[in-house]
């Protein structure tokens, strides 16, 4: 039997004041998700003066990096390429800005943002998720 690391509440809220300074610092009104392995919501926060829609697709993003065990935006460049049949997938979230946390090399979730340009979500995201390593 395999025994594995999990985000706990004090992680999740890590990771979250982590990816909140690095939006708040930059004045970037973002939704921040945070999804354990599964893809499961443990924590989110939407930012003063975000757009309400923001705060779904930011989950979707952290869900989207979580089951497919990578970055969000690969599947936006597979889709860009032309691998049209990644649109049938269950993926609702195949937009920059999801990126899995990782603990040992082991993901154990993943961290999405929405609200700003692509790349400013996934930096934010990524603040978040280096925030426990």
């Amino acid at each position: 039997m395999k025994t594995k690391a999990v985000l706990t509440i004090r992680e999740t809220t890590q990771i979250l004041q982590a990816a909140r300074a690095e939006a708040e610092k930059n004045n970037w009104p973002v939704a921040i998700a945070v999804v354990d392995d599964g893809g499961h919501l443990l924590g989110m926060l939407r930012l003063d003066g975000g757009a309400p829609i923001s705060a779904q697709i930011a989950v979707e993003k952290a869900r989207t990096s979580a089951l497919g065990r990578r970055e969000s935006r690969l599947y936006e460049e597979m889709i860009n390429g032309g691998r049209a049949a990644f649109l049938s997938a269950q993926l609702k979230g195949a937009l920059e800005g999801g990126v899995p946390v990782l603990v040992n090399g082991e993901i154990v979730g993943a961290v999405g943002v929405s609200g700003v340009k692509p790349e400013q979500d996934a930096q934010t995201a990524k603040a978040g998720a280096v925030a426990i390593s």
